[in-house]
């Protein structure tokens, strides 16, 4: 019997590591094909501005409290070299709000751009960024929308290469919808050193650039387009979202990005990726933050997407193939597929990591990526375990999406 249960576990970690590797290579694929689309891309965009495509464009912003190089983050959308006409709402649940403070100060280094604060009260959902985002909507003048969080960083063609995925196209021409939600992709940054600060926010940042944006460009390859959006940006025409509802409808989801995105897509109304990485700044975690943080996110994603979910199994190539050495007393067949892993682990993670994404960071943190890889591993596993999750330190359930608070007894 031991015998046995050793021969299956060797059978089944081989499996799953070459299935591994067939991810990595795929992966890889899925990003050079994004690259080249990419390149394509940015040189339309600086058509269509010079053409005069530069129509007028909200862009929101809900704030809670002040986030590390927010100011920084707020003044890049305001130096956009955009020619069309922009302003900037921001929205906070009370003016005693710190962020208010920081808004004025914007206000006042930044005169010839429309800037206001809006003083969102009412509570509409649990998801109270979106509750405040839904009445800071009613305030917007434009009929294009961009919805980011307050930690993003810009560069100054942001709003030139988003709008550039609204120019009327082929889509139109074919008699379909027109795009209805432009999305970017973005790259985390952690602050400070790891012997400082500690390890969390920069395993946090390893993963956003290596784990998680290859995973949107590989389902991007295989479900032939994007089908939900990335908190990162959501560009929204507003016909699109007045199909969908508006932001209503998503005040008690979590993961309002994506069901915004789904919900436009579902409408027949395309989802575009913008020619333009981002950036967050992920902030210095302890240990209890950083697991809270991953498992809020993969349990939203197995909720959303539960066969996504699933697939996730093939990600962890390089720990299949560690697991496969151990099942297999350390043969040469495991060796070699634990090298062959290796190395294309880390070809996608400086492909996405360097090329696509432009994150400084990650080779002077690779040597951390199998560590970062095994944990990741455990943790999705754990995500199976519970609908739990903690935001902004309070308890919820997540069910269907939608998210209920547990009341403590």
């Amino acid at each position: 019997m031991p015998h046995t249960l050793a021969l299956a576990a060797e059978i089944v970690t081989t499996a799953l590591a070459v299935a591994g590797i067939i991810y990595f290579l795929l992966a890889l694929v899925a990003a050079r094909a994004y690259l080249f689309s990419r390149g394509k891309a940015r040189a339309q965009a600086a058509r269509f501005a010079a053409a005069g495509w530069s129509p007028g464009v909200s862009l929101l912003k809900s704030l809670k409290g002040l986030d590390p190089g927010m100011m920084d983050a707020f003044r890049s959308h305001a130096r956009q070299n955009y020619p069309g006409e922009f302003e900037l709402l921001f929205g906070v649940s009370s003016r005693a709000d710190p962020a208010a403070a920081a808004v004025a100060l914007l206000e006042r280094e930044f005169p010839e751009i429309p800037i206001r604060l809006v003083e969102c009260v009412q509570r509409l959902g649990t998801n109270g960024k979106v509750s405040t985002l839904a009445q800071l909507a009613e305030h917007a003048r434009y009929d294009f929308l961009l919805i980011n969080d307050s930690d993003i960083t810009v560069g100054p063609r942001y709003l030139e290469r988003v709008m550039a995925g609204f120019a009327p196209s082929e889509r139109e021409t074919a008699n379909r919808a027109p795009v209805g939600l432009v999305t970017a992709l973005y790259r985390g940054h952690a602050h400070g050193s790891i012997f400082r600060d500690g390890l969390p926010s920069h395993f946090e940042a390893l993963g956003v650039a290596t784990d998680f944006m290859a995973g949107v460009l590989m389902s991007r390859m295989i479900e032939g387009g994007l089908h939900y959006g990335l908190g990162s940006t959501l560009g929204v025409r507003r016909e699109a979202l007045d199909a969908t509802g508006g932001l209503l409808p998503l005040v008690d989801q979590l993961a309002d990005d994506y069901e915004l995105g789904a919900r436009i897509a579902r409408a027949g109304f395309g989802v575009e990726i913008a020619p333009e990485v981002v950036e967050t700044s992920v902030p210095a975690y302890g240990w209890r933050g950083f697991f809270d943080h991953q498992l809020r996110w993969l349990r939203t994603v197995r909720d959303a997407r539960p066969g996504g979910y699933a697939g996730l199994i093939f990600t962890h190539g390089l720990g299949w193939a560690l697991l496969n050495v151990i099942a297999s007393g350390i043969s040469p067949v495991s060796l070699w597929l634990l090298a062959l892993s290796f190395f294309l682990r880390l070809s996608l993670a400086m492909t996405v990591g360097t090329e696509v994404l432009a994150d400084r960071q990650v080779l002077a943190y690779l040597w951390l990526l199998p560590a970062r890889d095994l944990m990741a591993m455990g943790l999705w596993i754990a995500g199976f375990a519970g609908n739990t999750i903690v935001w902004r330190g309070e308890r919820f359930v997540l069910r269907k999406g939608r998210l209920e608070r547990v009341h403590s007894s």
